[in-house]
Parts: structure tokens; sequence; C-alpha cells
């Protein structure tokens, strides 16, 4: 298409948004103009986009318009229409293979619904949502259910047709699809695969029950949440962000819409890159607005300046578009009066600060909410580390000022009382009487015995408190701590959070009455290894003594493995018979269950065995590379029936460890459970 046809095209489009052509008229007159400049359609299609972003057309003229582009293109190279096939299906409005009569405008084609079913497996049976890339259904997937699967649900989006019509939405669309696929955090929806059914795009994901953040935050009334709440929700969709970042991965798009919050309290992010290639409707201020240029998408509300700007994708605009959210969270209201980034620093607006977040954490928040990207926060870690729960305030040591004052107050009315006590008995008063009665002639007053004054008790040194270094130590998140005092100093081990760090450690324990000195010796544990810390933590062997702990090491010098190398684990169990469980969580979200396997089937281990696992070659290092960790659980009874399969997810593997690890400690107490992990560092040569 010539820059003149370009040109006679948005004259076309400006007469009828101006009104001096009805929908007919222009979808009419649209056609003939393609007609005559058929060699580019993708370039009619960008300027209808382009123009549909500015000033919305009716739905069903765009629809229409859309339609037409689509049919010349297949034409162009000679397949079969898409419009062909849309209107042979059972469930389609026909087509005009010319332009339409006056006032015969064809309704928008109807795609799939419930009832229906895609490639002959999935049925759509309950309708989850519609949002700008298109309609979320509950569907059955027959395959599953022909399996006895128990859980034979997924959910599936199935994408406006409209977007089609972009020359490249579909190959975006695949490849960011691909890219999510990869993403196996808990705290991300689980994309399973990209499809079409004819004309039908459509994604399937694992199916979850619950609600968006969004419904949540504009449900009448709400006025913000407790921070205790929010903190859990912030974690979830930091986390999420993080893992996504540290894998090269801008969502692009974050808003509360794109956040689910599950009946059993688990925080997805969901549209990982794949709403970016689409066009919604502009008619919500919620809804994602295409960008033309970068084939991206944003939320107005939530997208930062250098995005309206078309620069390239960072980091930093998830952290701006998460601020975002933080603050309407536990306020209730958008930090900029849900304007756009660019307006709002026109207008030199400024977030107040809410009244609930202690000095560090509005810092925090006030530097992700920047309309600056080189002063925004750099990093989620910092600001989930800057945001989490208010440091435990630690108790403040008496100066000695301050302790000789108190104990010369507590001298002086006690002396007054009791002088006041000992002048009623003298005066014959019964104890506890009040009456004194004056005799005729008042004694001479007795002179006063000499009395020396009181010699203030020395001010003992603070004691140092176990008890207390033991609360701090459990207050902090995703973390496995144990600690030891000598010649008080605080000696810590074990797994520490990243979102933490020991300086922050050192300075909350060094704060404590008694202490004069902190050892932290710890490993740093990455915010993707919460669900297996939480887990662990009420058997990690690091806070036993005695013979109801495990052991697991790692053979061989470090934590850093090599492609090729053989993983060598030397175990210990408790002193007591016990079933042996050892699990590695690999990099992809994967679990390999080593102990019992087919490699290693017999896990029933007499008291206070000792093994090595892999000392056979049978583990060998290999990609995906990272951060891993080998679990170690015993267990005085059987936690599954059979044995399960090599390779499962990582998340259905937690899940399924919850309850029975529940059910024997209430059973056989939780000291027969025992817990050890190791951390590794696996890379290629």
């Amino acid at each position: 298409m010539s820059g003149h046809a370009v040109a006679s095209l948005k004259d076309l489009i400006r007469k009828f948004q101006n009104g001096g052509l009805s929908d007919d008229e222009f979808v009419a007159s649209f056609e003939t103009a393609l007609a005559q400049d058929p060699t580019t359609p993708s370039q009619a299609a960008r300027v209808i986009i382009e123009e549909n972003t500015r000033f919305p057309f009716p739905p069903a003229v765009y629809a229409e318009v859309m339609r037409r582009i689509e049919r010349q293109s297949a034409t162009q190279y000679g397949a079969a229409t898409e419009a062909t096939r849309l209107a042979s299906g059972p469930h389609t409005g026909s087509l005009y293979a010319t332009s339409p009569e006056a006032g015969t405008l064809p309704q928008a084609a109807h795609t799939k619904g419930v009832g229906d079913t895609l490639n002959g497996r999935f049925v759509l049976e309950e309708c989850l949502g519609v949002g700008g890339m298109g309609t979320v259904y509950k569907a059955l997937d027959l395959r599953k259910l022909e399996a006895s699967d128990r859980k034979p649900y997924i959910a599936i989006k199935v994408l406006n047709l409209q977007f089609s019509g972009h020359p490249k939405s579909l190959m975006a669309l695949q490849r960011e699809a691909r890219k999510a696929q990869t993403l196996a955090h808990r705290n991300i929806v689980t994309v399973y695969d990209f499809d079409r059914d004819g004309p039908v795009v459509f994604l399937t994901m694992e199916y979850l029950s619950g609600t968006s953040l969004n419904h949540v935050l504009k449900a009448p009334g709400f006025a913000g949440m407790p921070m205790a709440r929010a903190m859990s929700i912030i974690n979830g969709m930091g986390n999420a962000l993080a893992y996504a970042h540290e894998r090269g991965f801008v969502h692009c798009d974050f808003k509360p819409a794109n956040v689910f919050l599950t009946d059993s309290g688990e925080v997805k992010v969901i549209d990982f890159g794949i709403a970016r290639g689409f066009l919604p409707p502009a008619d919500e201020s919620d809804r994602t607005v295409f960008d033309p240029g970068s084939l991206g998408g944003m939320t107005p509300a939530y997208a930062s300046p250098e995005m309206f700007e078309h620069r390239e994708p960072d980091p930093r605009d998830d952290i701006f578009a998460l601020a975002c959210v933080t603050y309407e969270l536990m306020t209730g209201k958008h930090p900029y009066q849900r304007l756009g980034a660019n307006q709002a620093r026109e207008a030199g607006l400024k977030p107040v600060q809410p009244p609930q977040l202690s000095r560090t954490q509005w810092k925090t928040l006030r530097e992700a909410l920047s309309l600056d990207r080189e002063t925004r926060t750099p990093t989620v870690a910092l600001f989930l580390k800057g945001m989490s729960a208010v440091p435990i305030a630690p108790t403040p040591r008496p100066s000695p000022l301050m302790a000789g004052g108190v104990l010369a107050v507590l001298a002086g009315v006690s002396a007054i009382g009791y002088y006041a006590w000992h002048a009623q008995r003298q005066a014959g008063a019964p104890a506890g009487d009040t009456r004194v009665e004056a005799p005729a002639t008042p004694p001479a007053p007795a002179p006063a015995p000499a009395t020396p004054a009181p010699t203030p008790a020395p001010a003992r040194s603070p004691v140092l408190s176990m008890a207390d270094v033991r609360k701090v130590l459990a207050a902090v998140p995703c973390s496995l701590l144990s600690a030891s005092e000598q010649a008080q100093t605080v000696r810590v081990r074990g797994f520490l959070a990243e979102s933490v760090g020991p300086a922050r450690l050192r300075e909350q324990l060094g704060a404590l009455p008694g202490v004069t000195g902190v050892s932290i010796d710890t490993q740093p544990l990455a915010a993707d290894k919460c669900d297996v810390a939480t887990l662990v933590a009420p058997y990690w062997s690091g806070n036993r003594e005695g013979g109801t702990a495990s052991s697991l090491r790692l053979r061989g010098q470090g934590t850093q493995l090599t492609e090729g190398k053989p993983l060598v684990l030397d175990l210990r169990t408790p002193a007591q018979d016990s079933y042996v469980y050892v699990d590695y969580f690999a990099a992809d979200g994967k679990v390999a269950h080593m102990v019992p396997s087919a490699r290693v089937p017999a896990h029933q281990a007499p008291p206070g065995h000792t093994a090595t696992i892999g000392d056979s070659g049978d583990w060998i290092v290999s990609g995906p590379f990272g951060t891993e960790l080998v679990v170690l659980l015993t267990t005085p009874a059987p936690l599954f029936e059979g044995r399960r399969t090599e390779v499962e997810s990582r998340q259905d593997y937690v899940r399924a460890l919850e309850k029975p690890l529940a059910q024997m400690a209430h059973t056989y107490g939780r000291d027969r459970i025992s817990a050890d992990l190791v951390q590794i560092s696996t890379r290629a040569r």
C-alpha cells in the first residue's frame, strides 16, 4: 500500500469519525480502497489498529473491517481464506464476498463459546471472564478424563479473531507463549500450550479457582488491606516478577487484573508477556491499550513513563506497576489518581504516604513509584526487602543514668510509705485506721534519727536471652536458621532469605540486650525456594539435637557443580526406624525423585543408618542450570501409598507433601519427622 493510499485511507477514517459516513458506507468504501491497492493488507491493518487506539471504532465496524483485511490477505497468497473457513463452520455468521448493501452490516462472527469443543478435545463448559485479549473458559480435557485424571479441567483463553489481522500478532503470541511455558514458579500461572482450531487461536493453562485482585480492589467500600494480609500478596506478586526478571523476561502489562488470588490462598500472576501482542477494546480505563510500534501492551494507569515513550522494556517498568498495585492494595487508592504516568509527571503529582507504613517502607515505595527510571528501585528483591514486615523493635538498653534514677525513685517511695505506716502505729491507732486524735498539748517533736542515705544498687549488665534470639530468627521469612551463644556472641547458621541479608539480621540481633557480637554463617536462599523452606521448617534438623536429627551432605569441596559431574550425597537417618525420601528440586521447576526411584527402590532404613547416593554415577549434572536444592525427609511411616513418577512439577509435589506431613506430625509427633537440605549451584562447562 503506497503512501498515497495510506493517506487516502486515513482521510476516509477521519470522514467516518466526523460523521460523514454511516457504518455501512464506511465498510463499503474501505473495501473499495483496499481492492484498489491490495499489495500489502498488513499496512491497512496497521492503519486501522493505530486509528482504533486513538479513537475507537464501533466494535461491529472494527471487527468487520479486520475480517475484510484478513480475507484480502489470505486471497493474496492463494490459500483457502479464513473467511471461507469461518463461513463453513456451524457456529459462524456468513461473510460477504462483496460489499454489503446499505443497512445490512453483518454481525461479528461467532468464534467459540460454551458448549463448543476445540480440536475435538477441549469442551468449553463455563465462561470465567472476558479480557482484552479474549475470553477465558473452564474446559474439560477429554484426554485427561479418559485417563481417569483426578484433575481433568484446564483453563483456555480463546483469543479475539481481529488480532490475526495484524501481520505479526500470531508470531508474537507464539513466541511469548513459549517463553511463558518456561516460567515454572508457584506464583505464575502455568501455560501448557499454544494452539489453534481453524481460525480460533487459544492458549491452554492451569485451571485456578478464586478471584482477581482487580475485583478485590474495586469491591464497594474497599479502603485498603491489613498490612499482614497485604504483605503476603505483595510477596507473591514480587516473587513472580523477580523470577521472570532473573530469566530476562519482563511482564510489560502488570496490573491487578493480571493477579489472581486462589481459594487456597496462593497468588498467581497471569498473562506473562502475552498481552502485549493484542489490542483490547478501549472502553475501560484498565484495559490494555495496543502499542502498534512494538507489538506491546500496556495499561495506562500502571504503565511507566518510559512505556509511553516506547522505550525498550526494562524490569523497572514492572517495578513501577508493582508499586502502583501495592499502594492501591494498602490504601484503596491509586497513587496518581489513575492518571497515566506521563500525565502525572506533567501535573506534578506526588503520592501521599499511607499512614500504616514505616519510614523505611515509605521510602521504598516512594522510590519504586518514581516517574524517572534512573531513580526508580532497580530490582524487585530490593523492593521486597524494603517493604517486608516492620523489623522487630529491639528492647531498649537502659543507660546507667536511667537505671540509677529508677532505683532512687523506688527507694524514696518505699521509705515514705513505711514512715507513714510506722507513725500511725506509734499514735496508737490500729493498723488500717486513719483516725488520729490530737492530744491537748502537743508534745515536742523528737529529733529525727540520723538515717544514712541509701546506696544505689550497682546497675546489672543486661543478660542475653536466647529466647529473644529465637523470636527474631522465627520472624525472618523464607529462612532456616539456628543459633548458639558463646561469651555473649550469637552465632547463626543455616539458610537466610536474600530479601533479608546478613547485614539486616546482624543489626536486629545486635540490638538485643546482652548481645556483644553476632556471627552469621548462612547461605542465601532465593525467593523461589520459599515454598520448600516453609514446608521443611518445622522438621529441619538444624534445630534438632540428639537422635531426632537427620543429615544430608554433598560429597566433595564446595557446592558448585559443573555439567557432566556426578552428584554424590551422604546421608544419615535419625535414631529410629524411618522411611527415606530424597528429592532434587531442579532449576526448571521440576522435582526428580532420587529415593525412592527406579534406581533406589528400597527406602526403609534402620536407626542411625548411613548411606551414599550417586557414587555409581547414577545422577549426572545437566541443564537447565542454576541454584537448586536437594531435600532429605525421614518419616516414621510412608508418605505415599506407592512410588511417585520419576519427575513431576515442583508445585504439585510440594502441594502433595503438605497434607501427609501434617497428618504424620499429628499422629506420631513432630520430632519423629526430620528434614535436611543441600543447596547447590550448577553451570555449563
